[in-house]
């Protein structure tokens, strides 16, 4: 029986692959696995450092503003320059309210006389009124006017109250101990109370405030560590301030509020801290990060390596007794470092997991750990 010349390549064909496909299949099979660095998870006492953008301001940052308008005529202080409370700090022209002052004072003397006077036309019209002489209109017309001269009076005294205040004003001092800022206005500059722009500021930087942000989910957790935003506060450590240079500042500060809102547009709120500042060396609107240590104590804490990160979400591989890898997803705390992450969830203690290398792995793949 002769075969069918045209079936024959069809036939050669299969054949061919059919042996390649059983020698591929051998090949795979006497592969040897892999070699995986492997762990097993315990828990461990863990320091997590955070960094954060921050913003340094003075305690106290007063804009200093003129209660009165007139003309610059002296600048007592320089920029830069350390101040204390009530210390002069400009000088405005005095002349007007000094002119203003002397007039108020002279319509107090002038109403004065007027009392005097009225004061003695009431009581000559009391004696004649007594004696029947004069009627009780005209004593009650003295009496009047004994009255709108007292009320005169008060009047006078109040504007020689607001006149020497107005005096007073045009000597800018300075409402707490600081430093003092940028002078835009120079002598001679007309200034006044709806001025846009402050004299200068006061800076108190005996104390500094720095402010910087974390985000929702990191609140929350610090909030569920500690029971309360006021116990997380309570419990934050000293916390290191970086300055822009890189260098690390001397002196270590505390957290001292939380913001309650949460800002809409970047889902962060406002972290305030206390930093000293005896020698100088923090300016107010100067720039810097902080460093914020966690410690999270008794937890499992893995290393990077083992994870495999999908979206928002990190998974790890198990090694069973059989040595093959099975994917397990797990959380982790928001908080990390980088290079360890924190597990709250999906892992257990003794659990043998796959140490480095877990993004080249496959779940079922077999292995071979490192001793």
């Amino acid at each position: 029986m002769k075969m069918n010349l045209k079936y024959m390549p069809v036939v050669l064909g299969t054949v061919v692959a059919s042996l390649f496909s059983s020698c591929s299949n051998k090949s795979q099979q006497q592969m040897p696995s892999a070699n995986f660095e492997t762990m097993k998870v315990a828990t461990k006492d863990v320091t997590m450092t955070t960094k954060y953008s921050a913003t340094i301001r003075g305690r106290q940052d007063i804009d200093i503003l003129p209660q009165v308008s007139g003309t610059l005529t002296k600048l007592c202080v320089t920029e830069g320059q350390v101040v204390k409370t009530g210390q002069t700090l400009f000088i405005i022209d005095q002349v007007p309210y000094q002119a203003a002052l002397n007039t108020a004072l002279a319509s107090l003397e002038s109403a004065k006389a007027q009392l005097a006077t009225s004061q003695l036309e009431y009581d000559s019209k009391k004696k004649l009124f007594d004696q029947n002489v004069v009627s009780d209109f005209d004593l009650q017309k003295a009496n009047n006017a004994l009255l709108t001269a007292k009320a005169q009076i008060a009047q006078c005294q109040a504007q020689v109250v607001n006149a020497r205040n107005n005096l007073s004003y045009t000597v800018v001092k300075s409402p707490a101990n600081g430093i003092v800022g940028t002078l835009p206005f120079r002598q001679g500059a007309l200034v006044g109370p709806s001025m846009g722009q402050p004299l200068t500021t006061v800076s108190d930087n005996n104390q500094m405030y720095v402010y910087f942000s974390i985000n929702e989910a990191q609140l929350l957790s610090m909030t569920r560590e500690s029971g309360s935003a006021e116990a997380a506060i309570s419990a934050m450590p000293e916390i290191k301030l970086f300055l822009v240079d890189g260098s690390e500042y001397k002196y270590t500060g505390k957290v001292e509020s939380i913001s309650g809102v949460v800002d809409r547009t970047t889902g962060t709120v406002q972290v305030r801290a206390a930093f000293n500042n005896p020698e100088k060396l923090l300016h107010s609107g100067s720039t810097g990060y902080v460093m914020i240590p966690t410690v999270f104590k008794d937890k499992i804490v893995i290393p990077a390596t083992a994870t495999v990160q999908i979206q928002n979400k990190y998974k790890v591989y198990l090694v069973d007794k059989d040595n093959i890898a099975h994917e397990q997803l797990i959380t982790t705390e928001p908080l990390n470092n980088g290079k360890e992450y924190v597990v709250k969830d999906g892992l257990k203690v003794g659990d043998v997991i796959v140490a480095a290398g877990a993004g080249m792995l496959k779940d079922g793949q077999n292995i071979k750990p490192n001793k």
